[in-house]
Formats: structure tokens, C-alpha cells, sequence
């Protein structure tokens, strides 16, 4: 469990949430954008509940660890919803070698040719 601090106030997610949601401020900040964002909380007295946030420039998050005890609660959905968001950076994509004839035989089939592309 991690506390999320914001604007002077102290809030209690999941580690997953508080990660998502670090990269995601960080990531609208790099682009000179704010946001709000809604993520699930746990109260002192044990109650999930929803906080509402503005991320982006000029808005701070600090994430840091949590002392609870007992279970914790799964807000994975909210971890997964933070990161399909549209500004969450993205790793960058992997370039690949392409295939040789002796790897894949059917990788130069044209079906227009009706037959292979090379001989």
C-alpha cells in the first residue's frame, strides 16, 4: 500500500494505482498539460472510496510506502484504467529482423502471382 500525498492531503491506494499514477502525471507534465483523474482510495476507517485529482504541470504527487496491515484491497482494475490512458508513456517500439525465405518458406507467397515472389 502506498500514501499518495496531493495538494496537502494524504490519501491510500495500492501500490499499483500509486505507480500508474506517478507515470501518468509525470507523462501529462512532459507534454505542459493538466488532467483530472479519479482513483480508488482506502479511508482511515477501512471504506473504499474514490479521490479526485488534477494531474499534470504544477501539480505534485509524492508516492511513498504505506504501514497497513490486513488484506489489501485489488484496485488492479484502476492501475489498468490509468494506463490505457492515452498519455501514458508508452514503450517505445522494438525493431525487428525481418524473416529470411529459410525461416518462414510462405513469408514471399504473393497470392496475386499465384506463387512465390522469388525464386
Amino acid at each position: 500500500m502506498r500514501c499518495v500525498t496531493y495538494a496537502g492531503e494524504t490519501v491510500t491506494t495500492t501500490d499499483d494505482v500509486a505507480e500508474a499514477l506517478v507515470q501518468l502525471t509525470a507523462s501529462i507534465a512532459a507534454e505542459g498539460q493538466a488532467e483530472a483523474v479519479s482513483i480508488p482510495i482506502v479511508t482511515a476507517r477501512g471504506r473504499h472510496e474514490e479521490a479526485e485529482l488534477v494531474i499534470g504541470v504544477g501539480n505534485d504527487v509524492l508516492s511513498a510506502p504505506a504501514s497497513w496491515e490486513g488484506e489489501e484491497p485489488d484496485f488492479s482494475w484502476a492501475a489498468h484504467e490509468l494506463r490505457q490512458h492515452k498519455r501514458f508513456p508508452q514503450a517505445p517500439a522494438i525493431a525487428v529482423e525481418p524473416l529470411d525465405e529459410t525461416t518462414n518458406p510462405d513469408a514471399f507467397w504473393d497470392p496475386d502471382l499465384e506463387g512465390f515472389t522469388r525464386a
